[in-house]
């Protein structure tokens, strides 16, 4: 899709000239018969490239047909393109190496280096930057500079599917370089498919010429039979990972009993914050009405507004709180239920030292809201 260029008065000129001037066909020096403007953005700021066509001058030689370009364009932008290759290369780094999202990269853009790029237009270049980022992981002269150094080759193959019914990502790599070799959304997770991947992986250690010394994947069956059929002999490891889950799912399923019965106990979070708002809400119509009367009546002492100290650590609290029940990040390793029972611990002690701060135990400024941390922090 074509995008607009906008208007730019102060647009700076390059132009761009032929450096072969000689006909192909007949040798003759070629004249200039046309110009094409170009307008790219790049970080130094927007160009206008114009380019002298050129084609020869004979009008019976059969290479007058055919106009040349010059061949520094393609060193600057690619063709029909706005973006210039600086500019190209700094948005695929900041999306693949930095994840920084399209509307990220569009106020970076604008604010630091004045360039007005539609989102659609940072899309397709982030689109092209990807196919380009894949063309050159998959290129046998690249691949066999990377894997140079490399005695034996050690892969994997994984499928990530986000939501039943949908294509499956399955990610073919290698674990020596930790280097992704291929992907591919299958919309069938049949043997028959997988093997087809596992057959392309075999393609490709023997275009590296290195031997394969171990697969790793799950159980799942089409790994199980396409590995077996196209690495005969290959040792073929199973994924950790699944083998610790299915070791500690009896600890996990504890877990879990235990989670719901501490989110069972603690309850009323929503209340109390509502309490607390509505009464800060209370405070504030007050203070603004004492106002308003000592603006009426000069004479009328205005004291000072409540002070909210202690809504504020009672919402700190509760977010604190509401964080720890919802926190089921983990694995057989790090249990959340586990994890969560340690830090409600922690709120608990740190309430309890609150609590001695109220009774005058120590002195109130030395004392933190926040679960964990010490009174002399």
């Amino acid at each position: 899709m074509p995008h607009r260029w906008p208007s730019e008065p102060q647009l700076v000129r390059w132009e761009l000239n032929v450096v072969d001037r000689a006909c192909s066909v007949c040798g003759r020096r070629m004249h200039v018969c046309d110009h094409r403007h170009h307008p790219i953005y790049t970080l130094e700021g927007p160009r206008l490239l114009i380019n002298r066509l050129v084609h020869c001058p004979d009008v019976l030689c059969a290479g007058r047909r055919h106009t040349v370009s010059p061949e520094a364009e393609a060193a600057i932008a690619l063709p029909r393109s706005i973006i210039g290759w600086d500019l190209f290369c700094w948005m695929g780094h900041r999306r693949f190496a930095r994840h920084w999202s399209v509307p990220q990269i569009r106020a970076e853009l604008r604010d630091t280096h004045q360039i007005g790029l539609s989102e659609d237009a940072i899309e397709d270049a982030v689109r092209d930057y990807q196919r380009m980022l894949a063309a050159r992981q998959q290129d046998p002269r690249v691949l066999a500079q990377e894997y140079a150094g490399v005695d034996r080759l050690r892969l994997t193959i994984d499928g990530l599917q986000p939501e039943k019914g949908h294509e499956t990502l399955y990610v073919v790599r290698e674990l020596t370089l930790k280097r992704v070799w291929f992907a591919e959304a299958l919309v069938s997770s049949s043997a028959d498919e997988v093997r087809r991947l596992i057959a392309e992986a075999r393609v490709w250690a023997e275009r590296l010429g290195k031997p394969v010394a171990a697969w790793v994947s799950d159980k799942q069956d089409a790994f199980l039979t396409g590995i077996a059929a196209e690495f005969p002999g290959v040792p073929h490891h199973f994924c950790q990972n699944h083998f610790l889950r299915d070791v500690a799912q009896p600890v996990l399923e504890l877990d879990s009993h235990a989670k719901v019965q501490m989110r069972s106990k603690v309850r009323g979070l929503r209340a109390i914050e509502r309490e607390v708002l509505e009464d800060r809400r209370s405070t504030t119509m007050a203070g603004l009405t004492e106002i308003t009367a000592a603006d009426s009546d000069q004479s009328a002492p205005v004291g000072p507004p409540p002070s909210t100290d202690a809504a504020a650590v009672v919402l700190d609290y509760c977010t604190v709180i509401k964080g720890i029940l919802n926190d089921d990040q983990g694995g057989p390793l790090h249990p959340p239920g586990v994890r969560m029972a340690e830090a409600l611990q922690e709120v608990q002690q740190s309430l309890e030292r609150n609590v001695q701060v109220k009774k005058g135990g120590v002195p109130k400024s030395n004392c933190s809201v926040w679960p964990g941390a010490s009174p002399g922090d």
